[in-house]
């Protein structure tokens, strides 16, 4: 064999060595990551089965710079249609009125408007909300078909991240334990129109119901660019009559 015909040899050799190594420690990875996201898959269908049972208490209070704005309560349980219905329980606890300041007419409207854009700023961010929580099962496995999947291990947890969960270029983080097959918590990064202008995050803890059920115990949303917060806290459940 002439020497440039074995050079070409022992590269491509080693090129096959290399690769088949390669694939050797990608595949457990890509192994793992499957069973994990097929393991929070099942977690969310099981625990969104047995949450279809109850009814709770949503309690949400709105901020404004550190400041309470609005505390109101709903009524929660899930309707014919899979989705989160809430009733309105009494009226909404708003904060007590700034003493009226000099302006007249004009400084009255631009006041109005203002509380009003803060309304909708609002209600848009309860909809994003609702993007995210409960955790969607055909979501999740469409972010990890698209390849927007990861995995590590974080305090005894598993770390399960999805990149362009609902948004492009947004980050939903499960804090899955796998033994108890239950999420613990869920950290999101995402926006509403401007991931550099507007950016959003959310902050959620989960709890458990003495049959195991697993449910979102508080929520922490925060819109910097507007100074605003969302908490909500969800408390007594009640399995519904049949």
């Amino acid at each position: 064999m002439s020497l440039p015909l074995l050079r070409s040899f022992i590269i491509l050799s080693t090129l096959g060595v290399t690769t088949s190594s390669s694939l050797a420690f990608q595949a457990p990875d890509k192994q793992a990551l499957t069973q994990r996201v097929t393991a929070l898959k099942e977690s969310v269908a099981a625990n969104r089965a047995k949450l279809e049972k109850y009814q709770w208490t949503e309690t949400t209070t709105i901020l404004l710079k550190g400041e309470v704005k609005k505390t109101e309560k709903s009524l929660c349980r899930y309707g014919p249609d899979g989705k989160v219905q809430k009733t309105p329980i009494g009226a909404p606890a708003e904060a007590p009125p700034q003493q009226q300041q000099r302006g007249g007419r004009l400084k009255a409207r631009i006041v109005e408007k203002k509380v009003d854009e803060m309304k909708d700023y609002g209600a848009r961010l309860k909809s994003l909300i609702g993007e995210y929580l409960p955790p969607n099962r055909d979501k999740i496995q469409d972010t990890f078909q698209a390849g927007n999947a990861s995995t590590a291990p974080s305090g005894g947890l598993t770390a399960l991240t999805l990149n362009s969960y609902y948004k492009p270029g947004d980050k939903m983080i499960f804090a899955f334990d796998t033994a108890a097959k239950k999420i613990r918590t869920i950290s999101v990064d995402s926006y509403l129109d401007d991931p550099k202008t507007d950016p959003v995050t959310l902050a959620v803890n989960f709890a458990s119901l003495p049959d195991g059920t697993n449910y979102a115990a508080n929520t922490d949303l925060k819109a910097e660019s507007k100074n605003m917060e969302i908490k909500t806290m969800n408390s007594g459940y009640q399995k519904i009559a049949p």
